[in-house]
């Protein structure tokens, strides 16, 4: 026999052909594919972007962060400023050793028709103006690898790129050559020769012919006489833009790859955290759409993250205790409906039988048993009927009603100083036994009181005339003691588990329809709801033989202080 064959007999139905068992339940293959059950079954791996409103929004929030602080260190340009005083100070510095070299090499202050032996900078252009103005000697610096040794001749890919994108979306038409303002080098040169021959070293910026910015230095040469000429150097035009558009270009490539880098994080961020929380959302839109039960005909199972030390963890962990408490308030309202209607059934079946004897019988007392029968039923249904409702709403009246802190031991006293009337008029000797110091706890005192109301009326009701009922409290450390006992005839040993369940009665046959077996429930579920514990025992002597008969009963109740 195989596997399938076994659990094809196990099951409450035979599996169809092409079914597949899920938990307890035999689906298709067309509910399997269901991406909504799905989602509450299998573990993803990268989260859809295009079905996670949330990692949308964890990514795009992520790379804007991003995107801004870039955006900023290029606007506001620091390494401009930064190159541009650089490079004037450079400027400065190679003409004053210049100046100093032809200085160094005029002969009876005459100045020299060239700059040789004179190592001039890569892109720099020399100028050598005599007093008069003229222009003796000009020189042009050639880097010693070519211009792709410049930094500022390197590609700047994605700098031109972005550029050309900025230039076709602005529409701006700069034409390029030469317009107003524009200035050669010998122009720019000359600019500041006045200045120079009067013995200041002078610095000026203009546009170049090609529309790119240009740097001047004129400084004087000087001799014996005074000023024997100027020596003018000229950058190359458009260098500082080359220079801080390859400064660009390496902010933007870290940029690119911090972006990816981002992303990707971002990416995997989002799936720990969309994917879990869209497989508990799908999971709990199964129990929520009735529709979709034809899906998965078993319970709603929320997935399990407790594994997870953070806040989706312990929303799953919330989620499953939420929903195994629903499931179990199901189970037991079913469980419920089933006694009501199983107890119900009693006192109608003896009505029912009665009121058919009492159309045949003819003698008058028979009548009247009949009608004392029909009386006693009618009672029977009402009280059952009237504890059903209280015990069906306790649960909500418990979650609703505010709790007070109060002194449980003037609760005790007051309530045991009228039920000793009730078991004085019946012949008990009622016993109670309080500390003097009072004990208060924090709870709802009226639903407490029927407890204890509840558990000294039965005692009451178990002892005959001599007997005795004592209740009495002590303090443990965090919890308080309160015990009823009785010297009645004690508690079944088979009875003990049971008599707390709802409906389960065990009394003397002439007592037999005048209680619901609602009490002892309600009161466990009251003091449970109250953190505390209830439990019944048989009184017995130390070392006593256990299969002798009890001395009485005893209730205990233990709440937290």
């Amino acid at each position: 026999m195989t596997a399938t064959a076994k659990i094809d007999m196990d099951k409450a139905r035979p599996a169809k052909p092409g079914e597949l068992l899920l938990g307890e339940d035999w689906i298709s293959p067309d509910a399997v594919a269901d991406p909504v059950l799905r989602a509450g079954r299998v573990r993803r791996g990268i989260v859809s972007l295009n079905r996670s409103p949330l990692a949308r929004k964890i990514i795009v929030f992520n790379l804007m962060a991003l995107v801004v602080l870039v955006a900023g260190v290029l606007f506001l340009n620091p390494f401009r400023d930064s190159l541009v005083l650089q490079r004037e100070q450079a400027l400065v510095t190679e003409a004053q050793l210049i100046a100093r070299v032809i200085e160094a090499r005029a002969d009876a202050g005459t100045l020299p028709q060239d700059f040789a032996g004179i190592n001039i900078g890569p892109g720099v252009e020399v100028f050598l103006f005599d007093a008069t103005g003229q222009l003796r000697a000009t020189a042009i610096g050639q880097a010693p690898q070519g211009d792709a040794a410049l930094p500022g001749k390197r590609p700047t890919i994605i700098t031109d790129f972005l550029n050309g994108i900025w230039e076709s979306v602005s529409g701006l038409m700069v034409r390029k050559g030469e317009g107003p303002g524009a200035l050669t080098s010998e122009e720019l040169a000359r600019a500041r020769l006045d200045i120079a021959l009067n013995g200041e070293t002078a610095v000026d910026t203009a546009q170049g012919p090609n529309g790119g910015a240009m740097f001047a230095v004129a400084t004087p040469v000087t001799g014996p006489a005074g000023a024997l000429g100027v020596v003018a150097v000229t950058s190359a035009e458009g260098e500082i833009d080359r220079l801080v558009r390859y400064e660009r270009e390496q902010i933007l490539q870290m940029f690119v790859i911090a972006l990816l880098v981002s992303f990707g994080l971002s990416l995997v961020l989002a799936s720990t955290i969309a994917n879990p929380l869209s497989d508990l959302a799908a999971a709990a839109e199964l129990g929520r759409d009735r529709d979709a039960r034809h899906m998965s005909p078993g319970r709603v199972r929320i997935p399990d993250l407790a594994a997870r030390p953070d806040e989706i963890g312990r929303l799953s962990v919330a989620m499953r205790g939420m929903v195994a408490a629903l499931y179990d308030r199901i189970d037991a309202n079913e469980q419920f409906a089933a006694d009501v209607a199983h107890e119900i059934k009693n006192p109608l079946a003896s009505l029912r039988s009665a009121v058919g004897s009492l159309r045949m019988v003819k003698k008058e007392e028979h009548r009247e048993k009949l009608l004392d029968v029909i009386d006693h039923d009618v009672r029977r249904l009402d009280r059952l009927v009237s504890d059903i409702s209280n015990a069906s709403r306790l649960d909500s009246e418990l979650v609703k009603e505010e709790e007070e802190e109060f002194n449980l031991i003037k609760t005790l006293s007051n309530l045991t100083e009228y039920l000793g009337q009730q078991a004085g008029e019946k012949g008990v000797d009622f016993i109670t036994d309080f500390p003097a110091d009072p004990i208060r706890i924090r709870g709802l005192e009226a639903r407490l009181a029927q407890v204890f109301v509840n558990l000294i009326t039965n005692a009451i009701s178990f002892c005959e005339d001599g007997d005795a009922v004592r209740v009495w409290a002590r303090r443990r450390e965090n919890r308080v003691l309160i015990v009823v006992e009785d010297t009645g005839p004690g508690i079944p040993e088979q009875a003990l588990t049971k008599i707390f369940k709802r409906f389960y009665s065990e009394r003397p046959e002439k007592q037999f329809g005048n209680h619901s077996g609602l009490g002892l429930a309600i009161s466990k579920q009251i003091v449970e709801a109250h953190g505390g514990v209830i439990w019944a025992e048989n009184i017995r002597p130390t070392n006593a033989d256990p299969t002798s008969d009890p001395l009485g009963a005893r209730f205990v109740v233990g709440l937290p202080v």
